[in-house]
């Protein structure tokens, strides 16, 4: 809690000192299903009903029960939007007709063709980066490469995993089958497997906390975890490590929006997720969860920037969705739990 109070207030002052270059618009709603949680995103519905005069109303939950309740309501929805992480999330809400087409000049130009849909149902909003930590009392950089070769056997009782049940893992494994076929990302996974220090992990934050307790040396974490675990305590023993440099580069996912297919105030909607694009707005969606923005104006969280700089795998984030399927049969197949 800690963290999320500290986060908070951080964002709070950006967003006061971005009040003051607002203009009012005529009183309108936008009604928002979202799958993030309330502490990261209610300061910026605050700022655009502030600066607009547009009124946010929201619901959170899980994203698969959103979709569902979006699916069962149809026309008679009051959701304009849905926000939710992950491309294969945004790719399973646009497969199920949950999200209409738009046409957006703004967002087309800001968000690179990568982390949007090709048919423009959806648009990331900030970029996330799944890659290795590590420890730094029990391993050294240059003996780290790549997610594969987290496989080899020199890693075995070391590595640590978050479970193949969370959608990011599931993204992960999706790309992998992309570019290697199902049959040696199975090898590779099962590889992962034999490695396995500890059970799976509910979540990235206990996964980070068990290598610094040397109970692992090595992980695959989302990049926003580490900065997390970093800003309650700089002197952690644990590192991210930029994995598959010298090959196809970093694993990225999104967190993104698309509008609704029976949205009842649609050009409302377009006009919120539109500023949602850009900077002022970037600074803030991506800097309270130490992600990164898609607009590429936008300055980044110091935490964050420390990190240096990183070469991102280029495939088209919606692989993620479209071999999603693949992957929860492949992990399961390989023992991944």
């Amino acid at each position: 809690m800690h963290f999320f109070r500290i986060t908070r207030l951080r964002a709070l002052l950006v967003v006061v000192t971005l009040l003051s270059c607002g203009q009012v618009q005529a009183d309108a709603e936008v009604v928002v299903y979202t799958a993030r949680s309330e502490s990261l995103l209610k300061p910026l519905f605050d700022l655009y009903t502030k600066e607009t005069g547009t009124k946010i109303t929201y619901l959170t939950d899980g994203e698969g029960p959103l979709m569902a309740r979006l699916k069962a309501e149809g026309e008679r929805t009051p959701a304009d939007m849905l926000i939710t992480v992950d491309a294969g999330n945004l790719w399973q809400a646009a497969q199920m007709g949950l999200l209409r087409p738009i046409k957006s000049r703004p967002l087309e130009h800001i968000v690179p063709d990568q982390y949007q849909d090709p048919e423009n149902r959806w648009f990331g909003l900030s970029v996330r980066a799944r890659t290795i930590v590590y420890s730094s009392e029990r391993v050294k950089a240059e003996d780290l490469s790549t997610y594969e070769d987290l496989a080899d056997a020199k890693w075995k009782k070391r590595l640590c995993l978050r479970t193949s049940k969370k959608v990011y893992n599931q993204s992960l494994i999706a790309t992998m089958i992309e570019r290697h076929g199902e049959p040696k990302t199975e090898q590779i996974v099962k590889g992962w497997v034999s490695n396995l220090a500890a059970p799976v992990f509910a979540n990235d934050s206990a996964l980070i906390d068990a290598i610094a307790a040397g109970q692992c040396d090595v992980g695959i974490v989302n990049t926003y975890y580490y900065g997390r675990a970093q800003y309650a305590n700089p002197d952690i023993p644990v590192k991210l490590f930029w994995a598959n440099q010298k090959t196809t580069g970093v694993h990225v996912n999104i967190s993104g929006a698309g509008i609704t297919t029976h949205a009842k105030r649609p050009q409302a909607a377009q006009a919120f997720l539109e500023w949602l694009a850009k900077r002022r707005a970037q600074e803030v969606f991506a800097g309270i969860n130490m992600e990164f923005p898609v607009n590429d104006a936008t300055k980044l969280d110091p935490i964050v920037k420390s990190w240096g700089k990183f070469k991102a795998d280029k495939l088209e984030v919606d692989v993620a969705g479209a071999r999603q399927g693949e992957a929860i049969k492949l992990m399961d197949r390989a023992g991944y739990q």
